[in-house]
């Protein structure tokens, strides 16, 4: 038999409670909202209380005996709305809605969320704590889930500063008094499930700190999905649905990416690669670009894309470095459906998908990270700790474990749901130096005095044991510009753990002597062959990337000194000294067609130049350096150690000459290189090369069909028998100017 309900005048909740939860201060309104035992005035029962603002009149609606519920009248105990309906000698639960009655007569009626448990389990809590929750996207966020019997979102939110957090969107007309959070306890996480809420909804999470009574609107710093700029709020979205089609790709990764496996890694701005009037904004749409890439692909033969950051970012001239989004593709160019096709898409295709990914630093826009709930939560309190002035953003605090949790979990995330196959971890070398880009005084030595992050550099070795644990296979890559030891060992050795290191000396020292005037080269000889010395300390990539072609650095082909002609002749020739060095490679979009201009990011590369053969024939030489680079194992299969290099003339500084020979694991496995810097063709050139033979010239830069003059060996040379230079037998050659030519050896013995 259904209980009765207590005379109006019966109150279950105290005047301070209701006052609390009505201006949104309680610290855990669970205690006052949704279903309750109570005891007052001799009765005992079950009280259900809701906060109504929009309500003239509600009702309980008891569903015990189904549908559609006897309604039971609730009294408002507030004015602003808060009602209560009291339930006598009824202990037990019981399911229910709650009907509500607007002052123009239009009723609803909604699920009570304050009716629900908590979807967070106590592990959950601990791990997340403890800061070693490394699926914590599972967790945190705004997830659609089924609870308790009912569809809807569950939110979840670190906050351990705040009074009270609330959950505000359309849903709830943007009033943080309508959808207060749980407070789960000590380690300030705060979480609400609401049901009947869908994909799509926007959303905020409202903090009102404990601190200086500060409040502010924060997007959801685990959001899979964000508003397209200028708004900031998060959406909610599932993304567990997508059905992948790289099976084969996934299966193969590990080896396509060995030390010893071919990377030539096209890195990509996708607001500015290609761009279309007819668009609203301009951009190409992930599905878009995946065609479009993937054609293009095909014809220049690289092996992978690096992505410059397509995390949520408010601040196009940032280029994605000022992320507000860690688990957030940049709504720009589609919805997070979109860029998992994607990455599917290229995958199926046979290219790997690298992002940049930027641990080192945040933004400071108010519905950020910053001062998240009135403390500085995520960045260190004091600025000579917590600030990169360069930049104007923040820094993290790597050594408090849920900040550390935040980043590791973006890592893993990136991995395990979109099937990224790299990170390329930005600004390493600013994590790692406390005096990076300081003066004295501006910055705090570590425990021991010095001027090592301990905190940064433990977080990195963590992020690269975590990385190569749960996903084999995966390039770990770091930008990192200093003389740091070990970057790219394995943390057992003690490295920090990284694949791959950029070569930012081998950069800086190659620009350099490719923009003098050839005819000063020779004074700067060392500056090509200083790279060998080090060249295997650390397993190298040589990058040529976006930071090279802006800020008034010029173009590539701007850089080249001389006229017309040697511009585009020293550029193939860089390209193809380039593709010999040992090391992977990273080239910027808009090289490999010699783009005159700077890159911008709010524009289009200058496809239009493809008319000229000129330009032209460096995208057909870029083509073809990729496909010899992946069919000689010579050229990829020892990068990294001594057994794969010769120096046959390194000393030629008077005629800007070098000759090396690549070496793959077989022992007549070789590929020699010669490179000449000067516009002087060189007649009857010799170097000595340890096999007899027929050597054909399998690349010369200089082809007609790149642009060049044709200067070169007729598609092959015949060694003399006769020894040079220590080896037992010599080529004489014709060097064409400025110019690079690759020799292999045939396999039939001269006679």
């Amino acid at each position: 038999m259904a209980a009765t309900l207590a005379k109006p005048t019966t109150r279950s909740v105290s005047p301070n409670d209701v006052d609390l939860v009505v201006h949104a201060t309680h610290w855990d309104p669970f205690q006052v909202l949704g279903p309750h035992e109570f005891q007052a005035d001799c009765q005992r029962g079950r009280a259900i209380r809701a906060f109504l603002p929009e309500a003239a009149q509600a009702w309980v609606l008891d569903l015990s005996q189904g549908e559609p519920g006897r309604r039971c009248p609730m009294t408002r105990l507030h004015p602003d709305g808060f009602f209560e309906a009291l339930f006598l000698d009824r202990r037990e639960a019981f399911p229910y809605r709650i009907l509500t009655e607007d002052h123009r007569g239009h009723s609803w009626q909604r699920v009570d969320p304050y009716q629900f448990g908590r979807v967070l389990t106590d592990f959950d809590l601990h791990l997340l704590s403890e800061g070693t929750h490394y699926q914590n996207y599972k967790k945190l966020g705004a997830h659609v889930i089924t609870h308790q019997g009912f569809r809807g979102v569950h939110f979840a939110v670190w906050a351990p500063n705040a009074q009270r957090v609330s959950v505000v969107g359309n849903f709830n007309h943007w009033d943080g008094r309508r959808h207060p959070m749980r407070n789960c306890g000590q380690g300030g996480l705060w979480e609400l499930f609401v049901p009947d809420l869908v994909e799509g909804e926007v959303y905020k999470f409202e903090i009102k700190s404990r601190y200086h009574g500060y409040m502010v609107e924060k997007a959801d710093p685990y959001a899979f999905r964000s508003e397209y700029r200028p708004r900031t709020a998060s959406v909610v979205c599932d993304i567990t649905n997508f059905d992948w089609h790289d099976q084969d790709w996934m299966a193969k990764r590990e080896k396509a990416q060995g030390l010893d496996a071919p990377v030539s890694i096209y890195e990509v701005h996708l607001g500015s690669w290609k761009r279309q009037v007819e668009h609203g904004q301009g951009f190409l749409t992930y599905r878009e670009l995946a065609d479009q890439l993937v054609e293009y692909l095909d014809g220049l033969g690289f092996t992978h894309i690096e992505l410059l950051p397509i995390t949520e970012h408010p601040f196009d001239g940032s280029w994605g470095y000022q992320t507000t989004g860690y688990f957030s593709p940049s709504s720009r160019f589609g919805s997070p459906e979109d860029f998992a096709h994607f990455v599917d898409r290229l995958h199926v295709a046979g290219y790997g998908v690298i992002l940049d990914w930027v641990p080192a630093h945040f933004p400071s826009d108010e519905f950020g990270l910053v001062y998240f709930d009135g403390t500085h939560l995520y960045e260190h309190s004091d600025p000579r700790l917590g600030e990169h002035r360069d930049w104007g953003t923040k820094i993290f605090n790597y050594g408090r474990a849920e900040v550390r949790n935040f980043l590791l979990g973006s890592a893993l995330f990136w991995l395990e749901r979109y099937h990224i196959d790299g990170l390329r971890v930005d600004a390493v070398a600013s994590m790692l130096y406390l005096d990076y880009s300081r003066q004295a005084g501006e910055w705090l030595p570590n425990i021991y005095g010095g001027n090592e992050n301990l905190e940064a550099i433990d977080f990195l070795k963590r992020l690269n044991e975590l990385c190569h644990h749960y996903h084999p296979g995966v390039l770990t890559i770091a930008e990192e510009s200093t003389s740091w030891s070990g970057v790219s060992r394995p943390t057992y050795l003690g490295g920090l753990g990284f694949s791959l290191k950029w070569n930012m000396g081998w950069m800086n020292d190659t620009l350099v002597y490719a923009t003098r005037d050839p005819i000063h080269r020779k004074y700067h000889h060392g500056m090509l062959t200083f790279s060998l010395i080090y060249a295997f300390t650390e397993n190298f990539l040589l990058p040529l990337s976006h930071d090279e072609v802006v800020h008034g650095k010029g173009s590539m082909l701007d850089k080249m000194p001389g006229d017309l002609w040697q511009k585009f002749a020293n550029l193939r020739a860089l390209y193809g000294y380039m593709w010999a060095h040992p090391g992977k490679k990273l080239l910027f979009m808009g090289c490999e067609i010699a783009q005159w201009r700077e890159w911008c990011h709010d524009e289009s590369l200058d496809w239009h130049l493809l008319q000229w053969d000129s330009h032209a024939g460096v995208q057909r030489l870029m083509g073809d350096l990729n496909r010899l680079y992946k069919n000689e194992p010579s050229l990829h299969q020892v990068d990294f150690d001594w057994q794969g290099f010769e120096w046959l003339e390194l000393h030629d500084w008077e005629n800007s000459v070098l000759a090396f020979m690549r070496r793959g694991r077989k022992p007549d496995d070789i590929m020699v290189v010669v490179c000449n810097f000067t516009p002087v063709p060189r007649e009857g050139y010799r170097i000595g090369v340890p096999l007899g033979g027929v050597y054909r010239e399998v690349l010369n830069t200089d082809s007609s069909f790149y642009g060049g003059s044709n200067v070169g060996n007729a598609g092959e040379v015949r060694t003399y028998d006769e020894p040079y230079a220590g080896r037992p037998h010599h080529l004489s050659l014709r060097l064409p100017p400025l110019g690079v030519i690759y020799l292999k050896p045939d396999p039939v013995p001269a006679k």
